[in-house]
């Protein structure tokens, strides 16, 4: 991935996080202001039923009271207290008394308990209506659940006695709680509040009503009825109305002796929360849009401006990795790039020039071993040949008469030792201009055993501890592109080298294997190893650890590797033995 796209994946992640971090404090909080805001309304909703209850309690007490006081109330307490009263002259009466005080439930009870007059159902003159009898003292009003012909409503009733004699009139009296109710609640926009009245088991949408009358979609708060009429207590549910979510706070409406009469149910719409989410989320989606088509923009900016000097100091780097150390960055800017490329161009001109004066100290440091080890060979033989002739002139000058036996002798003396500088010499011409490999199929496997079998006779010779060989070869090694004989001669070379290396006998190990899509060629030795000096130097031309070495084996022998596009490396500790590991391509 590029500079470039990844500043613009960073722009974007944090245009994207940032807004979206922004959005969802902002709909957090807002959430929680409006759920504090409804909660308030609720609250003050709740109050306002309560002291609007109140009110219609007293209201309704006052005007039973009314009755208790009145004429009418008197004369029927009186009648009704002499012997064998004529209940069937008051029917009517109830009627009349609850139109004139404005009351919508109005019962006239005799001292037994017997209905001398209903005004909401007068065909329940001369039932019992005992619960009238079970308090003697009614104080203030209560809820409850009044018998109509078609249906059951709730009512706020208060009782009140009229005594004449020993006997008593009672006079049940009350107002509905219905739609009537709950028009007379003033309701903050967005708020609606309901009454749920019903004795019977299971929900019923009729007995739902709400200040318009019947409610619509009324089963979607069965739930929260039912576990309210089930529990007794309070509970909340938001709930999905006609006009979007809604909050419902449910309330149990409780009569005489905490009976359970209804439910007050207390709505308050989500929609403006619901709206005000989705203009926040919706200004959110708008800004990070905006957000990240600057950040494209910005990105572009920015990458215009440093990835295209960071590229030409990435093309002038590769340039020096390949070997161009004259090559230069140009690059105007004045900031840390700027510097930066100034820095790399000041870092190729002194490397430029480091390697001009390395390549001459080498160079001359190359013709000096050259010339010390040159001189260190063919002072061997020289020597020798220096004294033959040296005898030869006084054999010639002292007893002529033995110069030709010693002429013989010298001249077999001086053919020796200029054989053994023709073949210096072509040593050295070997290493200076090594023929270039002639590649074809070889089994390595079978290579390295037939170096093996060379050296069989050497490894178990009389007169030195044994050397014993182990030959470990992976059979999926396969075949390489080689020229077996400079392959070959790498590997005499290399256990040449294993062989001299334990002259007290030991063990020689020979090893390939496939590994990492290269095939591995191990030689390992149990001598007595290498010092971190000699592994350092090991593979430098002429020098050498053996009395008799020329300095050149392991050199020819890196040089053959290096031509077939392997590595060679050696790992040895001192008194540990040692292991030359190379690898090879296997194309």
């Amino acid at each position: 991935m590029t500079f470039g796209v990844r500043l613009l994946v960073l722009v974007a992640l944090t245009v994207t996080v940032s807004v979206a971090t922004v959005t969802w404090v902002v709909s957090t909080r807002a959430r929680r202001a409006f759920e504090s805001l409804d909660d308030q309304r609720t609250e003050a909703l709740i109050s306002q039923f309560r002291r609007e209850f109140a009110s219609r309690g007293d209201e309704v007490v006052r005007r039973v009271e009314g009755i208790a006081r009145s004429e009418a109330a008197l004369r029927i307490a009186i009648e009704l207290s002499r012997p064998g009263p004529d209940y069937s002259q008051f029917v009517n009466e109830a009627a009349s008394l609850a139109q004139a005080h404005g009351l919508d439930f109005l019962e006239l009870v005799s001292h037994d308990g017997a209905i001398v007059s209903s005004a909401h159902w007068p065909a329940r003159y001369g039932y019992k209506a005992d619960w009238v009898l079970e308090q003697a003292d009614w104080n203030e009003a209560f809820l409850r659940s009044e018998e109509l012909p078609n249906e059951t409503a709730l009512a706020l009733m208060t009782v009140r006695t009229v005594s004449a004699g020993e006997k008593k009139l009672h006079i049940a009296g009350g107002k509905r709680l219905g739609q009537e109710f709950l028009n007379s609640l003033v309701l903050p926009a967005g708020m609606r509040a309901l009454l749920y009245h019903n004795k019977q088991p299971g929900f019923d949408e009729k007995s739902l009503t709400g200040a318009s009358g019947p409610v619509p979609e009324a089963g979607k708060l069965a739930p929260l009825i039912e576990r309210v009429l089930s529990k007794g207590g309070e509970s909340t549910e938001t709930v999905d109305a006609r006009e979007g979510p809604e909050t419902v706070q449910a309330i149990p409406l409780a009569g005489r002796e905490a009976k359970l009469l209804g439910v007050l149910l207390v709505g308050s719409s989500r929609r403006e929360l619901a709206s005000l989410v989705r203009r926040i989320r919706t200004a959110g989606m708008v800004a990070g849009g905006i957000g990240i088509l600057l950040g494209v923009l910005l990105s572009y900016w920015v990458t215009a401006r440093v990835t295209r000097p960071v590229a030409l100091l990435a093309q002038g780097a590769q340039k020096v990795a390949a070997g161009d150390w004259s090559a230069r960055v140009d690059v105007r800017s004045r900031d840390e790039i700027g510097e930066l490329a100034r820095a790399f161009n000041g870092m190729t001109q002194q490397l430029l020039e480091q390697r001009d004066r390395l390549v001459q100290a080498e160079r001359v440091a190359a013709w000096r071993e050259l010339a010390r080890r040159l001189a260190h060979e063919l002072k061997n033989p020289l020597f020798p040949i220096q004294i033959t002739i040296e005898n030869m002139q006084r054999a010639r000058e002292k007893a002529p008469e033995q110069f030709d036996e010693v002429f013989r002798e010298s001249t077999a003396t001086l053919l020796e030792e200029l054989a053994n500088l023709k073949a210096i010499v072509g040593r050295f011409s070997d290493f200076a201009k090594m023929p270039p490999p002639q590649f074809e199929t070889v089994d390595l496997n079978e290579t390295l055993r037939r170096a093996v079998r060379l050296f069989e006779a050497q490894l178990n010779a009389p007169g030195r501890p044994p050397i014993t060989p182990e030959v470990l070869c992976d059979d999926n090694v396969g075949s390489v592109r080689a020229d077996p004989e400079q392959l070959h001669g790498a590997l005499r070379n290399l256990m040449l080298n294993a062989i001299d290396a334990m002259p007290a006998g030991g063990t020689l190990t020979l090893r390939t294997r496939r590994q990492n899509g290269a095939v591995l060629l191990e030689i390992s030795d149990t001598g007595e190893g290498l010092t971190p000096e000699e592994r350092e130097r090991l593979f430098t031309p002429y020098y050498t650890t053996k009395q008799n070495g020329t300095g050149l084996g392991l050199a020819i022998v890196q040089s053959v590797v290096s031509d077939h596009g392997g590595r060679i490396s050696v790992e040895s500790e001192r008194g540990r033995g040692t292991t030359f590991r190379i690898e090879l391509p296997t194309g």
